[in-house]
């Protein structure tokens, strides 16, 4: 058993990567926006159709696909948050929950409707492809995929603390009222913030597709433990929800070979727990004063 040990670890370090990637979005958009968006699953859904239909019918490999989706996806997460989302909540944080939850539903149904719940998957020569590590055998996918977390986490803290924008979105997360005051548009910032953490479900969607498959409730395999992830990361922190996605990532696995792969996300909530019994805050969150 204690030779299956690191092979286990590295594997969840790998799915762990994939958490972290679905979680980051979901952590920007609470940082600043300071909602739950419960439409994070189903757009990751769309994101991995969108990916799924540029290969099929264009023959447009997933990875190549980054470039593509990544705009568009950022530019309809702006449209949601800056016309749908904003105006149908009327600035309420409980409205916004009400609203993306009707997204969610909305987007999973119609999804359901055009796309039927048959489960697709693409057919790439390399997605069987293995890396040997250690003497452990890892999806090449899901090694792209390790090292595309490691690499995007630090590009969206440089954003945020580098950029001109980055800045006008951290100070209206810290003062929105001090913000508009020094003639930052507030709405405009929100949307631009949805529209990365949007962004970001779309590069997961890419990574995930050549090891993964696509339903119309996709989403709901994902989710849970992202919300997870950002929660025990530390609300709003970056890199914490690198951190706790890895670590999830480890600990489902090695629960999934102790216990039986069916029963692995049981350690991710008993760790969850756990963890914040002793540090409420998470990770590398900051307690409230």
């Amino acid at each position: 058993m204690s030779s299956l040990i690191l092979p286990a670890v590295l594997s969840g370090l790998t799915m762990g990567a994939v958490y972290a990637l679905v979680a980051l979005g979901l952590t920007l958009i609470y940082g600043v926006l300071h909602i739950i968006n419960f439409a994070h699953g189903s757009l990751l859904m769309l994101a991995l159709y969108a990916a799924y239909f540029l290969f099929v019918h264009m023959g447009l490999d997933p990875y190549l696909a980054i470039p593509i989706l990544l705009p568009v996806f950022f530019c309809l997460g702006y449209v949601l948050q800056r016309w749908v989302i904003a105006p149908m909540s009327g600035g309420s944080e409980q409205n916004v929950l009400l609203v993306t939850l009707a997204l969610a539903l909305i987007i999973d149904n119609l999804a359901l409707y055009f796309w039927t719940s048959n489960t697709r998957s693409v057919d790439i020569p390399y997605a069987y492809n293995t890396v040997e590590f250690l003497g452990a055998y890892l999806p090449l996918g899901r090694v792209i995929a390790f090292f595309a977390a490691l690499a995007a986490a630090p590009l969206l803290w440089l954003f945020m603390t580098r950029t001109r924008t980055g800045s006008a979105i951290r100070a209206v997360a810290i003062e929105k009222r001090g913000a508009e005051i020094v003639g930052i548009d507030v709405n405009h910032t929100y949307a631009i913030c949805f529209g990365i953490g949007t962004a970001c479900v779309a590069l997961a969607a890419c990574l995930l597709l050549p090891t993964f498959y696509v339903t119309p409730q996709v989403g709901y395999t994902f989710v849970l433990v992202a919300f997870t992830t950002v929660v025990l990361g530390g609300m709003g922190s970056l890199p914490g929800a690198l951190i706790a996605g890895l670590l999830l990532g480890v600990i489902e696995s090695l629960c999934g070979l102790f216990l039986g792969e069916s029963l692995g996300q049981i350690g991710i909530f008993t760790a969850f727990i756990l963890i914040l019994l002793f540090k409420p805050s998470g990770l590398l969150g900051r307690r409230a004063a």
